[in-house]
Order: structure tokens, then sequence, then C-alpha cells
């Protein structure tokens, strides 16, 4: 199978990588990407081992060896050393939508109920109008932090 990202490296990435991997306190993961790329270089004085053979030899999955690569390829050598970074979801809720969920629990259920329900929680936050919309999972999971 052709790789689809090719790793070569000049010389100054690959005296960075080895500044980086005999650099005394640095993270785990960072060491490992730096060795990763090493081995996967198939410059002339890389080794250019197959993603297997650098998966097997530093304990990670042939995906996180591939990961790696297309990171070095699409964004850098700095984002393929780093770790990739989150998709950055924003939050539904702020600290005070929480503060009136958390009152309204505290509250009497409505009327002809014994206790509040998820999806009763989420109807009348909406009503109330602290939100636009919200589900009932959502919910749960603010209120299962609070716990």
């Amino acid at each position: 199978m052709a790789i689809k990202h090719v790793v070569r490296l000049n010389k100054e990435e690959r005296d960075q990588l080895n500044d980086l991997i005999h650099k005394g306190k640095v993270a785990a993961y960072k060491r490992k990407h730096a060795q990763i790329l090493l081995k996967a270089d198939i410059h002339e004085s890389g080794p250019g081992w197959r993603d297997q053979r650098i998966a097997d030899a530093f304990g990670v999955t042939v995906r996180t060896v591939e990961r790696v690569r297309k990171r070095l390829c699409e964004q850098g050598l700095d984002a393929a050393i780093n770790r990739a970074k989150g998709s950055g979801k924003r939050r539904k809720t702020d600290g005070v939508q929480e503060a009136h969920l958390i009152a309204l629990v505290c509250g009497d259920p409505p009327e002809g109920r014994c206790r509040w329900t998820l999806r009763l929680l989420a109807d009348r936050f909406v009503e109330l109008g602290h939100i636009d919309s919200i589900s009932h999972e959502t919910v749960r999971q603010l209120l299962k932090k609070r716990t």
C-alpha cells in the first residue's frame, strides 16, 4: 500500500527532533511523535520505516502514525509534534443559566407531578426564556456534574 503522506525531513528538522528527544524534560507524547517522524523519514539519512513497524516499536497504533504523518504534511512540524487541537465546541449554557436550572430543580415540580423529569426540566427551562433550546441530555449532563 502506498503511503499517502510521505515524511521527508531536512537537516534542521531532524536536528530539532533529535534535540527534542534528548532534552531532559519534555512531554511523553511530544517525544513519541518526534520518534515517529524520525523513523518515518525517507530522506537518504532516514530509516524510512513502515507504519506497522513504527507502531510496534513505540507502542502506538498505526492510525496514530498516520495522523502524525498527515499533520506534518498538512500543518507543519510544530503541529505534528504537538497534540491536535479539539473541535472547540462551544458550551450551550453559562454559569448563570446553570444556576437558574439548579434553582428550577430545587423548586416544586409541576402540578400533578411528584418530581421533575429531565424532559420537563428542559421544556420549562425554554418556556422561562433562559435559553432558546436545550435537550434533556444536556440537562442531565449539567445536573450530573453538580451531584
